[in-house]
């Protein structure tokens, strides 16, 4: 049938068939869709996001058979604009991976630098989530409000954890140039007080520009049973997999499984993946067989001492240090000398780094599943894909002798003997352990740097590496680029690639400068060993502070081991240090201090560094490290005393639920016995398995129980198994410390104390208890508060699996807390006692 045959049938049905009734906006000469077909498109200058609407641009008359139709047309960024996959590891020093001398195979990493361009100078913060915080929004970490972590956050504009809505991630300026968004992995920069289901949720992935995100919001966690979202709702693939199921896999599945989707519904629309495993953070948890692969290798047996030496030669023979370079002494008076260890200490060590091992190494092979996925739909040509070695140097937070729980080092234990954690050496890495090695392994990971993550004055803390591929442009192919680089100047890099300008306004905000310089002139052969456009740059971390500006590196000198996170802080952070000073240039890795020789060059960049200071919110400086954990901040608990629950419900985390630490409290269940078999189920937990308390029904009676770090468990149990029908139970602690209060005097004598604990049932006391310590700083961070039953893993694995539910009717639960007041008296001893110090 001709058109005017189908107008005409049309008309006599009464149906105005408009895309047929007038011809569209005609075709460009290009043969492209104009702009007001259903197909159009546009791009836009990007100066204000999102854009303006466009006016209608057809015509309206009394009739649609009249009248001319016209449809907004789709944002898509300029012409060849790649696919982006930004890949970032956690907690990785210079040489974990085989690519820049490592003696963990990384054939993906291996592969892609092959293809592309090595860069063996960019910078990080020395901790993650303040580099993850640089590396989203190009700006410098104090800049977004990441100073620190936000489990440590405080309330200044450089320590808030709250990134500002004038400066909008790259996601967020992708997304509205028409890019698809997605976030995989590790989140750490949503605040850890807006991580309920309360939100709000603008500081979550999803509301800064990433319309997909799989992964976890905290810091860590635990790959065998994760705190995982999809979006912001919880999910719970790994139930009925125990030891199964790993994030690590599945992380990259739903990467694959997303990529894939979009590529086979918009295959024209180009994506922007962050893709952020968790591995190499603790707890180090690979698979059974990556563990077998590692130490079938033998690639530890001689110690840390020889792993650092031999990395050091290869660095050499790769030509990646200069061949008359030299490391600085081992720190014999902070790590044992291998040969100083017992055979218990090698042995549990071996194992322990074997692990991590094997961790790393897996890491790279599921990225490797997520790039092949890439080439299989036919896009790997056209994707730039960034792939940093770490988000700081390779963590210490083990201590010297590692640990089986790095919640304990959380909580000041972080020299649990190796004959006791020789309990664990079977399922080292297991849902069994929240694992961390050895720091001796650790300097090794950092060679031919010094020190560690939260080390921001040494390089072993902030110097990383990274490999660039893109196949379609670069063609400079095996490359490596020397230039000092920082993660900000990631966001510049992408941005000039994609001819997408950096916004002047998003949401009517008016957005701070980019803080990066782009790097995308090193991508050209010619600039190969061109100068560096990045000039100057400053670090600090908990304190501890260098700045590099022009080829020099003015450092503060260690005083704080990563491990040592308990007691007094340096007062006076910005003036109270020994300065050294490096010449880059010709002394890489900080073997020659030359500050005595040069007073007035550190006089000069010691002014540089306080107005980089004043510039980027550094001030106030504040070198307290484990009193910021249990600092107040504006979460939903925030001045509460009491909380009242009347119903079920699991997934509060730490940081949004009522804090049982350093304080009384009293826990009242309300309850309704069922007829008919025993009751069973918990109550309320908040922790788990590595750190945390329940309050449950174990075969009919009352139980609660403290789990301390899983080196101990205190457990208060009714005797009689509870009768149908209505009952009180309660559990009532009395704290004898003076709380949390002390530790803004840098004082930790409040924390941490004793109490007694006493479970009432219908009012009668059945057992009553003393605690000689109680932990101090935080439960099990990954973990979440939970009523009615227990998501993840258990706190006592004796008594119940999880989800463990009630199957009493739970009518009210009801918290009180009675916090510990500072008397005056205390207040001036304690202030006394930090002049005392400070003087």
């Amino acid at each position: 049938m001709s058109k005017t045959g189908i107008l005409e049938l049309g008309a006599a049905l009464g149906i105005a068939l408009i895309g047929l009734a007038t011809p569209l906006a005609a075709q460009t000469a290009a043969g492209q869709p104009a702009v007001g077909a259903p197909d159009g498109t546009r791009t836009i200058d990007g100066s204000q996001l999102p854009p303006e609407p466009l006016p209608f641009g057809g015509t309206i008359a009394d009739g649609a058979l009249q009248s001319t139709p016209w449809w907004p047309p789709q944002v898509v960024p300029p012409a060849d604009a790649p696919n982006i996959l930004l890949i970032i590891t956690d907690d990785a020093g210079f040489a974990v991976p085989s690519t820049f001398g490592g003696v963990i195979p990384t054939p993906t990493m291996d592969q892609l630098a092959a293809e592309g361009l090595s860069f063996t100078s960019i910078h990080s913060t020395a901790l993650c989530s303040p580099t993850r915080a640089a590396l989203i929004t190009g700006r410098n970490h104090h800049s977004v409000g990441f100073g620190v972590i936000s489990e440590q956050s405080t309330g200044f504009p450089g320590y808030n954890s709250i990134i500002a809505p004038d400066k909008a991630t790259i996601g967020r300026i992708l997304l509205d140039n028409g890019y698809s968004t997605a976030w995989f992995g590790k989140d750490h920069n949503t605040p850890a007080f807006q991580a309920s289901q309360a939100g709000p949720f603008d500081q979550w992935p999803t509301g800064m520009g990433f319309e997909y995100f799989y992964g976890f919001v905290g810091g860590d966690a635990n790959q065998w049973q994760p705190n995982l979202f999809r979006n912001t709702t919880q999910i719970y693939p790994f139930d009925d997999a125990e030891g199964e199921w790993n994030l690590v896999t599945a992380m990259a599945d739903d990467a694959i499984a997303h990529i894939t989707n979009l590529h086979q519904i918009a295959p024209s629309k180009p994506f922007f993946v962050k893709y952020a495993p968790g591995a190499t953070h603790a707890p180090h948890h690979p698979t059974k067989e990556w563990v077998e692969k590692i130490e079938a290798m033998n690639l530890f047996d001689d110690g840390y001492e020889a792993l650092r030496q031999t990395i050091f030669e290869n660095q050499k023979k790769m030509g990646l240090v200069p061949q008359d370079a030299t490391l600085t002494p081992w720190p014999a008076d902070i790590l044992k000398p291998w040969d100083q260890l017992t055979d218990t200490e090698k042995k549990l060590f071996i194992k322990q780094v074997n692990v991590f091992a094997a961790y790393a190494a897996y890491s790279d092979h599921e990225i490797g599943r997520v790039i092949e996925a890439i080439d299989d739909i036919g896009e790997l040509d056209n994707t730039l894909i960034f792939y940093i070695n770490g988000d700081n140097g390779t963590s210490a937070e083990g201590g010297p002798l590692g640990t089986p729980n790095e919640v304990a080092f959380f909580n000041g234990l972080n020299e649990i003997p190796a004959e006791t954690q020789m309990k664990w050496y079977d399922v080292w890495g297991t849902e069994q352990t929240y694992n961390h090695m050895s720091a001796g392994w650790s300097w090794a990971f950092d060679t031919p740097f010094d020190w560690f993550k939260q080390n921001a004055s040494r390089l072993g803390g902030i110097r990383q590496n990274m490999v660039v591929s893109w196949p379609a442009k670069i063609t400079d192919k095996g490359g490596r680029r020397d230039q000092f680089m920082h993660v900000i100047d990631v966001v510049p890099t992408i941005l000039e690639v994609t001819g997408i300008p950096a916004p002047k306004e998003v949401d009517g905000i008016a957005q701070a400068p980019i803080e990066g310089t782009s790097f995308a002139y090193t991508f050209d052969a010619a600039n190969a060993t061109a100068p560096t456009r990045h000039t100057t740059q400053y670090f600090e971390m908990m304190g501890q502070y260098a700045l590099y500006h022009e080829g020099w590196l003015l450092s503060t000198k260690v005083n704080r081991a990563p491990w040592q996170a308990f007691g007094p802080a340096n007062p006076d952070p910005l003036n109270n240090q020994d300065f050294q000073l490096y010449d880059l240039t010709t002394d890489m890795n900080q073997t020659n201090d030359i500050a005595a020789a040069n007073p007035d060059k550190v006089k000069e960049m010691r002014a540089i560094f306080l107005e980089e200071a004043k510039k980027y919110q550094i001030l106030p400086m504040d070198a307290s490290v484990a009193s910021r954990i249990v600092a107040p901040r504006p979460n939903i608990t925030a001045g509460r005393t009491e909380f009242v629950y009347i119903r079920p419900m699991t997934g509060l985390p730490q940081g949004d639920s009522p804090l049982l630490l350093n304080t009384s409290y009293t826990i009242t269940a309300e309850i309704d016995v069922p007829e008919g078999t025993a009751p069973q189920g918990m109550i309320l937990t908040s922790g788990g398995r590595f750190g945390g308390y329940g309050f449950y029904l174990k075969d009919g009676k009352p139980v609660f129980l403290w789990n301390m770090v899983n080196l101990d468990r205190i457990k208060w149990e009714g005797t009689e198994v509870l009768t149908p029908g209505k009952h009180v139970i309660e559990f009532d602690f009395k704290y004898d410390g003076m709380g949390a209060g002390t530790l803004a005097f840098n004082d930790f004598s409040g924390v941490g104390k004793g109490g007694t604990g006493t479970l009432r049932v219908d009012g009668k006391d059945v057992q009553t208890k003393e605690m000689k310590q109680t932990l101090p700083m935080i439960l099990q961070w990954d973990e979440a508060f939970d009523i009615g039953s227990d998501t993840l893993t258990g706190v006592n694995d004796a008594d119940y699996a999880p989800p463990f539910p009630l199957t009493a009717t739970l009518e009210k639960l009801t918290i009180k807390v009675d916090r510990p007041e500072l008397s005056d008296a205390d207040k001036a001893k304690l202030e006394a006692a930090m002049k005392a110090a400070s003087d």
